[in-house]
């Protein structure tokens, strides 16, 4: 009997492949593993991918059937790396809608949600969001799925500067969105706008500051990380393939390297999900910003590994490799770069609560 992991895996790789062989009408099963992926098909394998949204694990749901080889939060992480492998506009959405849906599992939100959802968390436009007697006004930018979310979950200030959260059915009135200010090549088709709202009714979730300081926030920051590991993992199969091909000498040493620091972080995603379903009260801040930091890492090296390794040919004449590149380039970006790396430098000065006794932190 397969364990839940890989038949919820499977289920979602069989219902996939059938609306990319309906919708790719004449192609074979190279052509549907190299897809060219137009708007339609997006909307069709999300509107799939919606339905299992119920049986994808929380972060931090535990392990079931005390097997610590099927941890919880690993189930969804392998979703989101498969759904990357495809098209990173596709996980960008999917992630959000299920980070969306644990948050308020999280916060204790017990209104019916139905359809499509989305958080839109970044802050600093000057005409903020405000939010009085169940209305809000003001505007919000970077909220990808514009068009296409039923549900907006996104963030403001209060008054005492603390970080709300708000639930927003964007099919009313007073919903102004304004796509222009995106010109991004790389996740070009993620539909991010700007959204400005005109007395939108709106619900609250969760108290002032829950959002950001449940521990289940850095729990969802890993989840993107497994989308930029399941896209860097396709690219890589594309230079393997290669390889399998046309093997030489060069080919060989490059996929040597990006085989290597696949394989190691590989291993660090398992280890953060047991940390995480292990000990689900922690937030685990550290070894999750370490991990971010080191796919980013990761990720950009396989495209330039590949790159070496393949030339031009693949980025000019491969839809699907080129495409993913391109988006990848873009999506390590939610990245923070330095400030990451500074907030993991001081984490690391102070960690004698996160190493459980350890007297250096790097002891084996």
């Amino acid at each position: 009997m397969l364990d839940a992991k890989v038949t919820l895996l499977q289920d979602i790789k069989v219902a996939i492949k059938d609306v990319m062989s309906t919708d790719l009408t004449g192609t074979d099963d190279k052509a549907i593993d190299s897809p060219i992926i137009t708007d339609e098909l997006r909307r069709d394998i999300l509107n799939i991918l919606i339905t299992y949204d119920d049986k994808i694990p929380h972060p931090a749901s535990g392990i079931t059937s005390n097997d610590e080889t099927n941890l919880r939060t690993l189930v969804r992480w392998q979703v989101l790396a498969y759904v990357a492998s495809i098209d990173l506009t596709i996980v960008k959405w999917f992630e959000s809608h299920l980070d969306a849906l644990s948050i308020l599992h999280e916060l204790g939100y017990d209104k019916a949600i139905k359809g499509l959802c989305a958080v839109w968390a970044s802050e600093g436009h000057p005409d903020p969001i405000h939010y009085q007697q169940g209305k809000i006004s003001g505007t919000k930018a970077w909220c990808s799925g514009a068009n296409i979310v039923n549900y907006g979950v996104m963030t403001y200030r209060d008054k005492h500067g603390r970080s709300q959260l708000l639930v927003v059915d964007m099919q009313q009135d007073g919903i102004a969105i304004d796509n222009s200010a995106w010109q991004a090549v790389g996740m070009q088709a993620t539909d991010t706008a700007t959204i400005t709202f005109d007395q939108v009714t709106a619900d609250t979730a969760g108290e002032a500051d829950a959002y950001l300081e449940r521990v289940g926030f850095w729990h969802g920051a890993a989840g993107v990380a497994a989308c930029w590991y399941g896209a860097a993992s396709c690219i890589a199969t594309y230079l393997m393939q290669s390889y399998q091909k046309k093997p030489n000498d060069y080919k060989a040493m490059y996929l040597g390297q990006v085989s290597t620091a696949l394989s190691v972080t590989q291993q660090y995603f398992h280890h953060v999900a047991q940390l995480i379903d292990t000990q689900p009260t922690l937030s685990h801040e550290l070894a999750i910003r370490e991990l971010r930091a080191h796919v980013e890492q990761v990720a950009r090296q396989v495209i330039e590994s590949a790159g070496q390794a393949l030339g031009a040919a693949p980025f000019c004449g491969n839809a699907h490799f080129a495409r993913l590149t391109a988006d990848l380039s873009v999506f390590i970006r939610q990245s923070h770069g330095a400030f990451d790396l500074q907030k993991i430098g001081e984490l690391s000065s102070a960690t004698s609560d996160l190493t459980d006794g350890q007297v250096n932190i790097w002891q084996l």
